[in-house]
């Protein structure tokens, strides 16, 4: 298989709903500042301990749940991809997995999709794909936060990277020149702006594969 006959396979584009809500983006600042005044970072005026560890625990949970839903963008695009290939004679070939496109996402994404979340704010894109994609490979849905220890949720991302590694490793996860494959990458309301246009001017859609 020649790099140029694959140097413009094209796979689906990934769709990204929205990190948080407003409502997470406080509860969320609230525990970041609880985090600093426990590590003695700033001083104190959040009131005691127990307080401060209930605001902690509350943003680590938010935090949790929404990599969780972003974990489920993730699966549906690299289920998505895996059916792609498959239609493909040359690609099918190759044996690609779900694990295949996960390992794509995390350690070799196009520069453009990096670049595209680094505008959107995020700094350390492998670390969210690595643990959105390990906990959605644990939980069917989001855990209720009653049945998540403390401790848990104060490490929950160390547990988070364990699961993809062990994830990806259950795969026969096939070694790929990544540099052949492109993928766009939109926010699900900038997504859905593009296929109101296109069915208003009667352009082609946004194509999916």
């Amino acid at each position: 298989m020649s790099a140029t006959k694959t140097a413009q396979f094209r796979l689906p584009p990934l769709i990204l709903h929205p990190f948080s809500s407003p409502e997470d983006t406080s509860v969320l600042m609230q525990s970041s500042r609880a985090s600093l005044i426990l590590q003695g970072y700033l001083p104190s005026d959040l009131g005691p301990d127990t307080e401060l560890q209930q605001q902690l625990l509350r943003g680590r949970f938010a935090e949790l749940r929404m990599l969780f839903y972003v974990g489920k963008d993730l699966a549906r695009w690299m289920e998505q991809c895996v059916e792609v290939v498959k239609t493909n004679a040359e690609m099918n070939g190759l044996s690609l997995c779900a694990g295949s496109f996960a390992t794509f996402l995390v350690d070799e994404a196009p520069p453009g999709v990096r670049q595209k979340l680094e505008t959107w704010g995020v700094l350390d894109y492998r670390a969210l794909f690595r643990r959105a994609i390990g906990l959605h490979s644990v939980f069917a849905d989001v855990p209720p936060v009653n049945c998540l220890s403390a401790d848990f949720l104060k490490r929950y991302h160390r547990h988070a990277d364990r699961w993809f590694l062990a994830w990806t490793q259950s795969q026969a996860v096939t070694a790929v020149d990544w540099r052949n494959f492109q993928f766009e990458l939109y926010a699900s309301g900038e997504y859905a702006m593009m296929l109101e246009r296109s069915w208003t001017d009667g352009s082609e859609k946004p194509t999916l594969g």
